[in-house]
């Protein structure tokens, strides 16, 4: 109630820290400006708690900075500040994070030049309403029902981009208010800053009633549906039997250009049903739809794809379109390693080895099963190399056991026990 308060403002420092303060405040009708929160870890909160406390400037008298009090006020900050910083991101957009790890004089500066960014803004907006110009509302806190009660007549659309190119921009896929504007006691919505610069200009130009372009009705606006909502509407048919609109005009209505739509793009306009190749190209309806709507087909259609059932395919078919990848994988591992089991042929070593290296990688199996193979895919190598082992450590005259490797009598021992061994059992 000060005048000084509220003419050159107040700041509140560590408040509101609960949502039931954030409460109060809104039922004081007290809208904070800008909210910074100096963002910080716990480990340096404690390490500067114990630098102050330590410090020969603290106060006489005992405060409340023990480590204990310390990091329960710091739960506490943590278990409420989401949704308080929730709450003022959605309600006003004025939430600001500030990397408070730097030094004190660099967060000073920091909030001091957003501040005069604000305060600028603030006074730039007043003066501009009082001379009856168009004002930008960023930084405002305009809550998202104000602005829904405040709404000029082109609703959420942009009017420079319907005056300029007549294209209708929906700017309501964005809550962001840094390309809005106040003009004759209503809100307009801009595609982007470069519209809002023409816009502040010459407000009049965009608005009735100068503007060249009224928004259609809302039964003439394109809505885009979610796939819930297309299959609420069965068993309405898209139009242009599915093929998209967008990419048969622009591709100058060639035979080529008609690419069938995706259900996961869909529009409704003129209560029919449109779906396109890409979101690309709906964007593209939902900003000209009098241009893509109204088109016919010719009469010769690229012929209808129907799926094929992977088991209907002949054999090298199923393999190329099922497995060949993991197959190729295979293949490749044995021609780099050549592998060749005791007392089994070259042949039968290779398809053994393919085998045991499809069930250890076979995406679809349970991480126990792969594990299991994989251990019996390294045994089956290690059984392998015993071969290139021998061959390399085995001379012509006899040794004496102290003068073989150390491993050798091992290897030669398991080698002969593998002769009358199955390695597909166990």
């Amino acid at each position: 109630m000060d005048h000084v308060c509220s003419t050159a403002g107040v700041v509140i420092d560590g408040y509101p820290v609960t949502r039931k303060q954030v409460n109060i405040l809104e039922a004081m009708r007290i809208i904070p400006v800008k909210i910074f929160e100096l963002q910080v870890d716990a480990k340096e909160l404690f390490r500067r708690a114990l630098i102050d406390k330590e410090s020969t400037d603290s106060p006489p008298y005992p405060i409340h900075d023990s480590s204990q009090i310390l990091a329960i006020q710091n739960s506490c900050y943590k278990k409420q500040i989401d949704a308080i910083r929730t709450y003022y991101k959605k309600e006003h957009q004025n939430w600001c994070v500030v990397d408070a790890f730097r030094s004190k004089w660099w967060v000073w500066n920091k909030i001091f030049e957003e501040v005069q960014v604000i305060i600028k803004q603030i006074q730039t907006y007043l003066e501009r309403i009082r001379e009856g110009k168009a004002a930008s509302i960023a930084d405002l806190c305009i809550t998202p029902q104000e602005l829904q009660s405040r709404l000029g007549e082109f609703g959420q659309y942009c009017p420079v981009s319907l005056a300029k190119k007549g294209e209708l921009v929906d700017c309501s896929i964005t809550s962001s208010l840094q390309s809005a504007a106040e003009f004759r006691g209503h809100y307009y919505k801009m595609a982007s800053q470069a519209e809002l610069n023409k816009f502040l200009n010459a407000p009049e130009l965009y608005v009735p009633p100068l503007a060249p372009h009224p928004l259609p009705s809302p039964d003439m606006l394109p809505k885009k549906l979610t796939m819930a909502e297309v299959k609420a509407l069965f068993p309405k048919k898209a139009e242009m039997q599915g093929y998209c609109p967008v990419t048969y005009l622009d591709g100058k209505q060639r035979y080529e250009s008609l690419v069938p739509g995706t259900i996961e793009y869909a529009v409704e306009y003129r209560d029919k049903l449109y779906i396109f190749e890409s979101e690309e190209k709906l964007q593209k309806f939902m900003r000209l739809p009098e241009k893509y709507w109204n088109q016919k087909l010719p009469h010769k259609l690229p012929p209808i794809k129907e799926p094929v059932l992977l088991t209907a395919l002949p054999l090298t078919g199923y393999l190329e379109q099922g497995i060949a990848t993991a197959l190729i994988k295979a293949m490749n591992e044995v021609g780099c390693l050549k592998p060749k089991f005791p007392f089994l042929s070259v042949k039968k070593t290779a398809l053994l080895f393919v085998a045991y290296h499809l069930k250890a990688y076979n995406p679809r199996s349970s991480e126990y099963v792969r594990k299991k193979y994989k251990r019996k895919l390294e045994q089956f190598i290690d059984h392998c190399d015993l071969i290139p082992y021998l061959g390399t450590k085995m001379t012509r005259k006899y040794k004496e056991p102290q003068n073989r490797p150390i491993d050798f009598d091992h290897k030669l021992q398991m080698f002969l026990c593998l002769k009358d061994v199955d390695p597909t059992s166990g």
